[in-house]
């Protein structure tokens, strides 16, 4: 294949999958803390296994958040998920909170204090991205892998397909020509069901809802579509694998499709950089791509723990910009102030906004009324070609 003509493939996790209902309940803590005080500082980390749910990490907060209060939220989010199972349910499952106050130390060099700036909650790079491959400005392979397993959720929830269980995966390969997918060689849909479905059953269930997503022309190859492939997957979520917070950063971002700092969202309040400026990233870059300043963009933004200032902005167009990257990433300094505080009065990121992020990706959602996925809109569009000008 030439350079222009390639495969590539990105897979997506469900609500169910077991890293998923623990990202759910970490961050379900962060939107409980964010909604008693907007200044809270959370590091709330999760693990979930056969009936079991262990809650860790550091907070700075309202006291009247105790350890029942944070059972009740795990039980609530698991409860929604939709796990009555015997091996993992929302009622029966033992919760155990060790979650406890944050260290002073990482306070000390945070905090905001006399002259001194509130700081970055951690060192480290954060990486935004956004191409021409779909509306959402997104690559096309995680967000076909996402949309696939939002219409079996949703489907699942309404009770339209009672069979489905919460816990599934998918993975879409896409050929590209000339840089641009055409089409889809390959699709994989793992997903938990009921005693009395065969796999013939959960094909015939999950064959409208990939035929759906893609565009239309797009399916792959009968031979090339595979649902649940080891032919049964009764056993599903906790119960069968283990699962912790923080390991679908992939998933969360873009699907492989560009780099990756390292850090994960979920169960971090906007303090911390590794959330708030990846998505201040993400943010720039969509801007930068609907402004019709590249077909596509990776921003750079990087920290040290305790320091207000980027230690650097690194703009990448792939030799799609219209101009001069070094130009262009001194504009996005202009039209956004970089700094942690900066980043989330921009953003309004003070807000319970963070549970409903954990499943799904982080990024390609629609901004919402209340404030959330306020990193995806296009509002800095002519602040950027003002800048540049």
């Amino acid at each position: 294949m030439s350079q222009g003509e390639y495969l590539f493939t990105s897979e997506s996790v469900s609500e169910g999958h077991p890293d998923k209902v623990a990202d759910r309940i970490s961050d379900a803590v962060v939107d409980a803390y964010m909604t008693l005080d907007p200044q809270s500082r959370v590091g709330a980390e999760t693990l979930v296994t056969t009936n079991c749910i262990v809650m860790a990490g550091e907070v700075r907060g309202p006291g009247t958040l105790d350890a029942a209060g944070l059972e009740d939220i795990a039980r609530t989010c698991v409860r929604d998920i939709g796990y009555e199972q015997d091996g993992f349910h929302w009622k029966n499952a033992r919760v155990e909170v060790l979650i406890h106050s944050q260290s002073a130390d990482i306070a000390v060099g945070v905090d905001a204090a006399g002259n001194k700036s509130e700081g970055a909650g951690d060192q480290g790079i954060m990486f935004g991205y956004a191409c021409r491959e779909t509306e959402v400005l997104m690559p096309a392979p995680i967000h076909y892998s996402h949309a696939i397993l939002r219409s079996l959720a949703e489907a699942r929830h309404s009770g339209a397909e009672p069979g489905l269980g919460p816990d599934s995966k998918s993975q879409v390969t896409l050929q590209y020509e000339n840089g641009k997918p055409v089409r889809a060689t390959s699709v994989v849909v793992s997903t938990q069901h009921a005693e009395d479905l065969s796999q013939d059953d959960v094909r015939k269930i999950v064959r409208p809802h990939v035929e759906n997503v893609l565009p239309e022309g797009w399916m792959c190859p009968e031979d090339e579509f595979y649902v649940n492939p080891t032919g049964r997957f009764v056993i599903g979520g906790p119960d069968s694998d283990c699962g912790l917070t923080g390991r679908k950063i992939i998933v969360d971002t873009y699907g492989g499709s560009s780099p990756h700092g390292g850090g994960a969202f979920s169960g971090k309040d906007p303090s911390k950089v590794d959330r708030s400026a990846a998505y201040a990233a993400r943010y720039l870059a969509r801007n930068v791509v609907a402004a019709e300043l590249s077909e596509k963009c990776v921003i750079q933004i990087s920290y040290a723990i305790g320091v207000a200032k980027p230690l650097s902005v690194y703009v990448n167009t792939y030799g799609t910009g219209q101009v001069d990257e070094g130009k262009l990433a001194g504009a996005l300094t202009e039209v956004m102030d970089l700094t942690p505080r900066g980043i989330r009065d921009h953003l309004h990121l003070d807000k319970p906004i963070y549970a409903r992020t954990a499943a799904y990706g982080h990024f390609g959602r629609a901004p919402e009324a209340d404030g959330g996925f306020s990193w995806e809109r296009e509002d800095l569009v002519e602040d950027l070609k003002a800048a540049l000008t």
